[in-house]
């Protein structure tokens, strides 16, 4: 049996997969951004002396981490139009990939603050350093440190997931290669296409993300510790 392949017609369609993974580059970057931030500031909250932000905390994370991204990003995109919010496709993406990478953030840096030691905690409070010196500088930024390689591979496989919100019309690069798909008949020859691309961007990421860690962590570069 022949398989007749052509490339050149899907090919021929690069401005759409440029605009495509434009996009997904972009959803990546925002819900690395406000991801993180939420995920890091979650793991404060869980390591609370208040009960109640504990709590909050830990039910947020065992929401997400327990239902499905296709699941979430339908609530967030039928929840806010019931609500009579009508937001753009690409900012329903953008938020249902910060709520969820946020969560997965939560239990890394969760790990990274229980590596600290206590003893190393205990100094800096003997010191009298205040409370937001001692996070800052004795919690958060070795334990980022720690975890930094784990941080930029969930960041990774959440733009991979960024797939799932062609769903919702987001005209990412899996949106795009379904429109491509249908209109040119050559369905294998586009997923081969943006499989590649994919590879290209999870690579680009890594990149960036190791470049980041080199100036972010002075002293794993010194001490030849690979990011």
């Amino acid at each position: 049996m022949a398989i007749n392949l052509d490339f050149p017609t899907v090919w021929a369609r690069w401005p759409s997969f440029l605009d495509g993974a434009t996009l997904t580059l972009e959803l990546a970057l925002m819900a690395t951004v406000f991801g993180g931030t939420l995920g890091t500031l979650c793991a404060v909250g869980r390591r609370s002396r208040n009960s109640t932000i504990a709590s909050l905390s830990g039910a947020y994370v065992e929401a997400i981490r327990n239902t499905p991204f296709l699941v979430q990003i339908f609530l967030v995109y039928f929840g806010l139009a019931s609500l009579g919010l009508k937001l753009s496709a690409f900012t329903v993406a953008a938020m249902a990939l910060t709520i969820n990478v946020g969560a997965y953030t939560t239990e890394i840096m969760r790990a990274g603050f229980d590596a600290i030691p206590r003893g190393q905690i205990e100094a800096a409070e003997g010191l009298a350093l205040s409370r937001f010196q001692v996070y800052w500088h004795i919690v958060l930024l070795p334990a980022m440190e720690k975890v930094y390689p784990s941080l930029t591979s969930q960041f990774v496989l959440m733009m991979l997931a960024s797939s799932v919100c062609s769903q919702i019309s987001a005209e990412e690069l899996t949106a795009v290669a379904n429109f491509i798909q249908s209109d040119t008949y050559r369905a294998f020859e586009t997923y081969i296409t943006i499989a590649v691309i994919y590879v290209v961007l999870s690579l680009v990421l890594r990149a960036g993300f190791w470049g980041l860690g080199l100036v972010l962590f002075p002293r794993l570069r010194r001490l030849g510790t690979p990011l």
